[in-house]
């Protein structure tokens, strides 16, 4: 028969666990659990790089722009694909968690809750980025726009950042409830607007030249929104999860 501990031993259990060095395999064991599923399964990952290149072939085809419009409209796009991509892989990465019983059972192991949170978002931001760094050139391809930008590059990852924090921690919400696949984005979108209005602006002065002081109060949303969501996540994943 299987013992399941209850919630003060699995509390007492974390709090005798070894401090940075178990968090550490703590959290690269799950990054590792989630690549090598992946890469058996490449069932989240296909998914999303197959919407992405949907997405902007339809802006492509449907959008007849000359080069300045092109110019001026790649920012929108750009994160538009990204944010659809992005919300279909976190909501298809805790789903097969708890479809499959993983999700119970990192939640049964004895570690610190906050190491299954950001083993998770850090799966999900690899993924993210895999499918961000085939859509640039792709796009570059279709609309002859230079996406490779220094710049333009950090904000992506600014971005993305942000979004994958609170997409982890909603989507552990969510993931609970009947209607996971709707609930997600209409918790998601929301909270997200910030950082998308602020990386649409600073994606759309780099593509420009403008210079990097005008940009920089659009930078500085992108970081403290990365830092605050990341703490509250950080601090409240853990009865999230509980209940």
């Amino acid at each position: 028969m299987q013992i399941i501990p209850s919630t003060d031993q699995r509390s007492k259990l974390r709090k005798h666990s070894p401090g940075a060095g178990q968090f550490l395999r703590s959290l690269g064991a799950i990054i590792w659990k989630d690549l090598a599923t992946e890469l058996r399964s490449r069932e989240l990952l296909s998914a999303m790089l197959v919407f992405a290149l949907l997405v902007i072939l339809i802006f492509n085809f449907a959008l007849e722009l000359d080069a300045t419009a092109r110019a001026t409209i790649t920012a929108g796009v750009l994160w538009v694909t990204f944010a659809f991509a992005g919300t279909l892989g976190l909501n298809r990465s805790m789903a097969m968690e708890k479809d499959r019983g993983c999700l119970d059972g990192l939640l049964l192991a004895p570690v610190d809750r906050s190491a299954i949170y950001f083993g998770k978002a850090v799966g999900n931001l690899i993924f993210m980025v895999i499918v961000e760094a085939i859509v640039l050139p792709v796009y570059t391809i279709l609309y002859g726009v230079n996406l490779f930008l220094p710049g333009l590059l950090l904000v992506i990852l600014l971005g993305s950042i942000g979004y994958v924090a609170v997409g982890t921690l909603l989507s552990s919400m969510a993931v609970q409830t009947r209607t996971r696949d709707i609930l997600l984005p209409i918790l998601l979108f929301p909270l997200v607007i910030p950082i998308l209005i602020a990386a649409v602006k600073a994606s759309t002065g780099f593509l420009q030249g403008t210079a990097i002081a005008d940009l920089q109060p659009w930078i500085n949303l992108l970081l403290v929104y990365d830092v605050v969501f990341t703490a509250v996540a950080f601090m409240v994943f853990d009865y999230i999860v509980e209940e």
